[in-house]
């Protein structure tokens, strides 16, 4: 049945696989995500910067509301930036671990994760990248223009980012040291974005350790 659009359409024909092969497919790629754990410890092997960038072009796949993309990832490698990075985040963690900021039920919580103010990884990695919320875009004249779901849309973004760099055998951290204004002067980005999450990268270091942790169950996820 032919359809009438006031703006520009394609088709769209994604690939059906047989129920079996559709089984196996989502069972290989759930293995394959399990297996992926947020890295601490990293090594300063060298990334390929094509690797980062193939993770943004992943990124910038996800769907958005009004498919505005309110993102911006900002790649870091310069040791200077990335040693101003770490000072700065670790200023705003010791006023949240030595300094009281942290809630006594919060510190309780990470308490099996063994977390602390010091963020050394953040100049071992080879790359750092801030994901940038666009809380408002800017038209070329000045004027604002209204974005929705900003939240959501840049979720999903960070969400294939990671998936993106997990396939690529690379580790990664959603590190969102509270305060994160410092970001925005550091990276010099506008005040129409807000910094929404840094991602240290790189291949976990070989005697790298990770806390036992156990997923809840599918029971439990699902209702």
């Amino acid at each position: 049945m032919a359809r009438e659009h006031s703006h520009p359409f394609i088709p769209y024909r994604p690939v059906r696989y047989p129920e079996a092969e559709m089984v196996t497919r989502g069972r290989e790629f759930y293995e394959h995500m399990d297996r992926r754990r947020s890295v601490r410890f990293f090594s300063d092997e060298p990334v390929p910067r094509e690797c980062v960038e193939l993770a943004v072009r992943t990124a910038n796949t996800a769907p958005s509301g009004a498919h505005q993309q309110p993102w911006k990832f900002v790649v870091i490698g310069d040791p200077e930036t990335r040693r101003r990075i770490r000072e700065a985040a670790e200023v705003e963690e010791r006023q949240n671990y030595e300094g009281g900021r942290l809630t006594p039920e919060w510190r309780s919580a990470l308490a099996h994760l063994e977390t602390g103010s010091d963020k050394d990884y953040l100049e071992t990695v080879p790359w750092l990248v801030v994901c940038f919320a666009e809380k408002y875009g800017v038209r070329p004249d000045g004027t604002r223009v209204k974005h929705y779901y900003v939240n959501e849309s840049v979720g999903i973004a960070c969400g294939f980012f990671i998936a993106a760099l997990h396939a690529m055998g690379l580790s990664t951290l959603t590190h969102t040291p509270n305060p994160m204004a410092f970001l925005t002067g550091i990276c010099g980005r506008p005040g129409n974005e807000r910094p929404y999450i840094l991602f240290p990268i790189g291949y976990a270091a070989a005697d790298a350790e990770v806390p036992d942790l156990v997923r809840k169950p599918l029971s439990e996820a699902m209702a």
